[in-house]
């Protein structure tokens, strides 16, 4: 999951209580963090590969992954991730895990709306 010196980990600070948190949830929570250069949000983008979720919520790793690999904001988009996961009720480790497989591909990962942003027809 996790590839070396590819992935921020912090322990986050304590929450509410144990919730039931779902990918949709998280997805949802994510769509405000917005690619400053693209001015598309990373899960319109299609960035966001996936969520890891357990110990009931507790822990999160958000599995994305970049528009390029010399992606100028990789590390403040990362660092907006982890902020909006360990901010969520409950959680108590919020990780992103920074991954290149499947290679990104706006075409078939953004959704219609980032398509139309973007010229992608």
């Amino acid at each position: 999951m996790d590839q070396p010196g590819n992935a921020a980990a912090a322990p986050a600070s304590q929450g509410a209580g144990p919730s039931i948190i779902t990918q949709e949830m998280v997805l949802e929570a994510l769509k405000p963090v917005v690619d400053p250069e693209i001015h598309v949000g990373v899960v319109d983008l299609g960035l966001v590969y996936g969520v890891d979720i357990e110990d009931c919520g507790r822990k999160l790793t958000v599995r994305m992954t970049l528009t390029s690999y010399m992606c100028p904001y990789g590390p403040m988009l990362m660092s907006q991730v982890q902020e909006v996961i360990r901010g969520l009720p409950g959680v108590i480790e919020a990780r992103v895990a920074l991954v290149w497989e499947p290679p990104w591909d706006p075409r078939t990962m953004a959704s219609e709306e980032a398509k139309d942003t973007l010229g992608i027809w």
